[in-house]
């Protein structure tokens, strides 16, 4: 996957990617700074990431 790659996808199809692709450091650093950019959401730690990321797959499914 190329940075360009990652750039165009959605933020949905970034953590669909990050969930499917775990070892792919580039995908997880672009979408930890996708959501640490998305108003309201501030992301200190990777408990509270692995929560957002629960959160919202159980909102998807």
């Amino acid at each position: 996957m190329t940075d360009r790659n990652l750039a165009a996808m959605s933020i949905e199809q970034l953590r669909d990617y990050v969930k499917k692709h775990p070892q792919d450091q580039a995908a997880f650093q672009t979408y930890m700074d996708r959501l640490q950019n998305e108003p309201g959401i501030e992301i200190t730690s990777m408990d509270q990431f692995e929560q957002l990321v629960v959160r919202q797959v159980n909102l998807a499914g």
